[in-house]
């Protein structure tokens, strides 16, 4: 984590990050650490129902939540620190107008979401859902895997929000031998010849889309029933994003109609889906509970990424992972 041998005024960092899984929560490991690599910071842990009253002296908040109602509580804090991904659970505009940053992790989510993608791929593309499926009352069911397998070796599969993550994403397909194309709202440059801005071919010429995309106004519904018919029938799709991206009931009529081979969601709007509800019971759809990103090391390298943006901090250097007052996202060139 470094020596902490940056100079400045004292800071206190205040730290909530409560979770009923060890991986996702702070350990007095994790504590000592801290503060032996930075000694002039004041390093408190809080519970969230006591977090607002913690905050009254705070400088700098690391957590996995942040309400807005809790802001007038922290005159004195100049920076909202998050674990996670994405930044939608944090009232990033709101901070920016207190003068305050908001900060996102990344570099440490994209392993365990590229093995989550490509076990859901795989578990469609070997028929092993199926064969869980109906394993109870079949006694064999060989001729209908003949007929639903596909080999990855050379199909394509398309990332939509290709970030980070996406990268993690496409270098596991890739292993596999199959095609990548990264769609995002900046260009492509010369070293990424696989990176476009044009989601309606890149969808079209896919086996397999997987959605990374994350939730502003821009992306809501981006999966609109426009952007469903440009799939290639029998395309599998794969919501490792926000639940918000995707327009479930046009969803539901691709799977119904037999235009898309099936669906795996690891996010959906509600969530959890009500019992009866008809993706829960779609004999094409896998659902997995927001399980992506499980990692047993995430913690540790949360911390990590934290102690490194709270070296720049206290040297007064621009932070990693820097939030921004959400704008319109143009990926739907060449539809």
């Amino acid at each position: 984590m470094g020596s902490g041998a940056e100079r400045g005024p004292p800071v206190k960092v205040l730290i909530c990050l409560e979770s009923p899984h060890a991986f996702w929560r702070l350990s007095a490991e994790h504590e000592r650490a801290l503060s032996g690599a930075f000694p002039g910071v004041e390093f408190r842990t809080a519970t969230e129902a006591d977090v607002p009253r913690h905050l009254t002296d705070a400088h700098v908040y690391f957590g996995w939540r942040f309400a807005p109602s809790w802001l007038p509580a922290a005159p004195h804090l100049r920076w909202i620190a998050s674990p996670a991904a994405g930044t939608d659970h944090l009232p990033v505009t709101e901070a920016h107008a207190a003068g305050m940053a908001v900060t996102r992790s990344y570099g440490f989510h994209g392993r365990p979401m590229a093995e989550h993608a490509m076990g859901l791929v795989l578990g469609f593309s070997r028929g092993l859902f199926t064969s869980q499926r109906v394993q109870r009352n079949r006694g064999w069911w060989k001729d209908e895997l003949a007929g639903e397998f596909f080999d990855l070796a050379g199909a394509t599969m398309t990332i939509v929000g290709c970030g980070s993550v996406g990268r993690h994403v496409a270098r596991a397909a890739r292993s596999f031998g199959m095609r990548v194309i990264g769609v995002r709202r900046t260009p492509p440059t010369s070293a990424e010849p696989w990176i476009t801005t044009a989601a309606y071919p890149a969808v079209a010429a896919a086996d397999v889309v997987v959605d990374l995309l994350p939730a502003t106004v821009a992306t809501h519904r981006y999966f609109d029933r426009r952007l469903f018919a440009a799939f290639k029938p029998g395309a599998l799709f794969l919501n490792l994003g926000r639940a918000s991206t995707v327009d479930q009931l046009v969803l539901l009529d691709a799977l119904d109609a037999g235009h898309l081979r099936g669906a795996a969601l690891d996010v959906t709007d509600p969530r959890p889906l009500p019992a009866h509800h008809p993706l829960r019971l779609h004999p094409r759809v896998v659902l997995t509970p927001k399980s992506s990103v499980l990692s047993r090391t995430y913690m540790n390298e949360a911390v990590a990424f934290f102690a490194a943006n709270l070296h720049r901090h206290l040297a007064g250097r621009p932070l990693d992972g820097l939030a921004e007052v959400p704008a319109a996202l143009p990926l739907r060139t060449g539809g």
